[in-house]
């Protein structure tokens, strides 16, 4: 059955980096929009671009292409925005996937849910850089896509955009809780993703937080997107169907 997709792309992010992920998903009958969020867009203004900002990017592009009975997909700090997008537009959702994604509380945000070394360190980049923030090389390589080859993680790297620290800041507010809330609700989980420690783990710390939910896993890093788009896409197609 051929399902509409919308993939929310994560922090450094563009939709220009789920495209290779939507092609495969093409090729198997599907419909799939890559917008690029509010904040992470050429020009935009990194120091006052928030998540409510990010998530109403999202309902306005939802509204402007019609698009309904979609597959509402988040990616890492996609999820903070999905989510907020799920409670402004549910009539338009049919399924949320999280892919090792952030799962918030209302009135929690990003960092409420990062160890506070990540914190700490990110506290001090945005400082230092106008309130935005930029993940460095070391943590991208070893934590991010460990998967990959030298080559394809510097490469991949170079396509990162600077990140606006308020949406790592800015609570999100719900109308009511993930658990709550009538559509269904997957997560998909790559089982060597270091980018959060495993002892604050992606599943089942946040997953469990969308109540009844299906849970998809597979091989590969927080990156899969750049190290095996193909096998993403079927994975994303297993999260995604009724």
């Amino acid at each position: 059955m051929a399902d509409t997709y919308v993939l929310v792309h994560g922090a450094w992010h563009t939709g220009a980096e789920f495209e290779p992920v939507a092609r495969h998903l093409r090729a198997r009958g599907h419909t799939v929009h890559c917008p690029t969020l509010a904040g992470n867009r050429p020009g935009d203004d990194r120091a006052t671009s928030g998540l409510g900002d990010a998530a109403q990017s999202v309902v306005d592009y939802l509204v402007q292409h019609d698009l309904r009975d979609v597959r509402l997909l988040g990616h890492s700090y996609g999820g903070m925005v999905i989510s907020k997008v799920a409670d402004m537009v549910p009539e338009r959702i049919a399924r949320l996937v999280y892919w090792v994604a952030f799962v918030p509380l209302s009135g929690e945000c990003l960092n409420d849910m990062v160890p506070p070394h990540y914190k700490a360190l990110f506290d001090g980049i945005a400082q230092a850089n106008g309130n935005a923030v930029m993940l460095p090389y070391p943590i991208w390589r070893e934590a991010f896509i460990n998967d990959a080859d030298a080559a394809l993680a510097r490469s991949a790297y170079e396509q990162l955009n600077p990140q606006p620290y308020r949406t790592f800041t800015e609570p999100v507010v719900l109308q009511t809780e993930l658990a709550a809330k009538p559509m269904g609700k997957s997560y998909l989980l790559c089982t060597e993703d270091t980018a959060m420690p495993h002892s604050l783990p992606w599943h089942p710390r946040l997953s469990e937080r969308l109540g009844l939910y299906r849970l998809v896993a597979c091989p590969g890093s927080h990156e899969l997107c750049f190290t095996d788009p193909a096998l993403l896409a079927r994975k994303i197609e297993e999260a995604g169907r009724d």
